[in-house]
């Protein structure tokens, strides 16, 4: 019988043996046979067996393993780079005696080339950072020769985001998986230096996408939210809820989107429309993202009441959804549009500071600029990427 929690077993115990045992010796041999029949038994049942060991997690396809929660083996493979492990054909057992040696070079070394996971790919075993369709979710960093600071690539977490948004537009659920990955990323990259850096991604042209204004809300989100103290689970539950904000507009049609001039009344009602699409969509995808969804629906509501969508009783929003609200409107301002050039942050400051109290709360204001002010940010040229979701065309 097939059982994802049988391999994970005797994958961690033949990994054990290899470090123990020269090749050929009964011992390492029989750990190696046993966790190649589980494997075997996994592969004739499922198409693609996936794993995931992330945050503590580890996840089979879309379902998390409780009995693995907090498993050391997912940590040191995690810490090794090893966030997702998927079998894409059958092997022989040579070549999964393979796998399992680079796997322990892997936890032995500090890095391993990207010439050696091509390779592993094409034995039918990918491994590596989570990602989709093979592309992976890594930071990328190159130093630069002047000592100024180095750069930040946010190619893959683009291109991802991108992906889900594709995937939540065909009817499908939310990619928790991916999503949860690319917030994992954002944070990595803002601590890979001292103090905390800021990797913003800026506009080439306004018809690019709406995905960069996400990824961008989210980092600020994460941000602002390590700045007034918030537990880490908080700080990436506000990442996501940045990273998904906007979700929603994946139902708008593109000319209203890009619509450079004054929106017509039926297109403002159907772009005020999409809190509350994305709100849905969220909670139908998984329960776990309700913070999320409640910052979906009311990212756009004001701190006296205006805004939209209008309540149906007078209510204090979420301070999570006041918080993506400050920095939601930070990057649209800072965002260069047909009708305008973009802000320079002072002038996004003095806009944040004149309207405390009526759309933003005063206390968040005064923390989100006492961060940027002690953040070095690095701002990235967008890369192309083809057919993404444009930018909605007026701020309000």
């Amino acid at each position: 019988m097939s059982d994802p929690t049988v391999f994970l077993h005797t994958f961690a115990q033949a990994l054990s043996v290899l470090s123990l045992y020269p090749e050929g010796h009964p011992s390492r041999e029989r750990a190696i046979d046993a966790a190649y029949q589980s494997l075997d038994l996994l592969t004739g049942a499922s198409t693609v067996p996936a794993f995931t060991f992330l945050e503590g997690e580890v996840v089979y396809g879309r379902e998390p393993l409780r009995d693995f929660k907090d498993w050391d083996w997912g940590y040191r493979l995690a810490a090794a780079g090893i966030e997702r492990l998927q079998v894409e054909r059958a092997v022989s057992r040579d070549e999964f005696e393979g796998f399992l040696q680079e796997v322990n070079t892997r936890l032995t070394m500090s890095s391993a080339s990207t010439s050696e996971n091509r390779q592993m790919r094409s034995l039918g075993i990918r491994f590596g950072a989570v990602g989709v369709r093979g592309h992976s979710i890594e930071v990328v960093k190159t130093e630069s020769g002047s000592g100024a600071p180095s750069a930040v690539s946010l190619a893959d977490e683009l291109e991802t985001l991108k992906w889900l948004q594709d995937e939540v537009q065909s009817e499908r659920a939310v990619p928790l998986i991916e999503a949860e990955a690319i917030v994992r990323s954002l944070s990595v990259t803002m601590h890979a230096e001292r103090g905390t850096v800021l990797p913003l991604l800026q506009l080439k042209n306004f018809d690019q996408y709406t995905t960069t204004h996400s990824l961008n809300v989210s980092v600020l989100s994460m941000a602002v939210a390590e700045s007034i103290g918030c537990r880490k689970t908080e700080v990436r539950a506000l990442g996501m809820a940045g990273l998904l904000h906007d979700i929603g507009k994946i139902k708008i049609p593109i000319q209203i989107l890009t619509k450079p001039g004054k929106l017509s009344a039926d297109e403002r009602r159907i772009i005020n429309k999409h809190p509350v699409d994305g709100a849905k969509m969220i909670l139908q995808s998984d329960e776990a993202l309700d913070i999320a969804a409640v910052v979906a629906y009311e990212h756009h509501m004001m701190l006296d009441g205006g805004g939209y969508p209008t309540p149906h009783y007078g209510r204090d929003t979420a301070l999570a959804s006041r918080l993506v609200h400050v920095c939601d409107v930070y990057d649209a301002l800072r965002t260069k549009r047909p009708y305008r050039e973009a802000w320079e942050s002072d002038t996004v400051f003095k806009y944040l500071l004149e309207h405390s109290g009526t759309e933003f709360d005063p206390d968040l204001v005064k923390a989100f600029i006492a961060m940027m002010q002690r953040s070095e940010t690095h701002v990235s040229q967008l890369p192309e990427i083809a057919s993404a979701v444009p930018l909605e065309a007026d701020l309000s």
